[in-house]
């Protein structure tokens, strides 16, 4: 039997046992790193199957290429693939709530709109945290422009703002600390 191309297919292909298994072995996965071996899934799972019936279970979805076992007697862990098909076919994404919704908008507009892109994206990895109740992180591309221009605008004393003008036109702020410069002597 060939991998489910698609969560929907996949999920007609499995049969509530093999779902049930297969879910055990990825939640154990994703609880404790480790492999699952058929003793403790029988104890897992709702119904009652002997280790074996889990084994042969195991068998199909290891054929699927959903699980695998790293050694020959060693229990099963979920495949790249198969973490991706529980990711599509088992996890459902709620619908967010007018409160939520409200939040979001207010977070996403800020009475500062001056506010450095770092402190933005670390509000939207918050934001995403506190939505989905897990771990929020956000990451941009990386790019080093040519700099065609460098401006800098001293501030205080020992603080300064340095105005980076990129070989496209774009444009970055930074706020930057200058050594302490003792006046000249005479």
């Amino acid at each position: 039997m060939a991998f489910p191309r698609t969560a929907k297919d996949g999920v007609s292909v499995l049969d509530d046992r093999s779902r049930e298994i297969f879910r055990r072995v990825v939640e154990s996965y994703l609880e404790t790193g480790e492999p699952v071996g058929s003793r403790n899934l029988s104890r897992l799972l709702s119904t009652s199957l002997s280790p074996a019936s889990v084994r042969n279970v195991m068998s199909d979805l290891e054929e699927l290429g959903l699980i695998y076992s790293p050694h020959i007697s060693a229990g099963r862990l979920p495949t790249q693939s198969g973490l991706r098909f529980f990711v599509d076919a088992f996890m459902q994404v709620g619908d967010l709530s007018e409160q939520e919704r409200a939040n979001i908008d207010r977070q996403i507009r800020p009475a500062d709109r001056d506010q450095p892109i770092e402190s933005l994206m670390s509000d939207a990895s918050l934001m995403l945290s506190g939505v989905s109740r897990g771990a929020g992180i956000v990451i941009t591309t990386k790019s080093d422009p040519v700099l065609k221009h460098v401006e800098f605008i001293r501030l205080e004393p020992t603080r300064a703002l340095a105005v980076l003008v990129g070989d496209h036109n774009q444009v970055e702020n930074r706020i930057i600390d200058l050594p302490s410069v003792s006046p000249p002597r005479s």
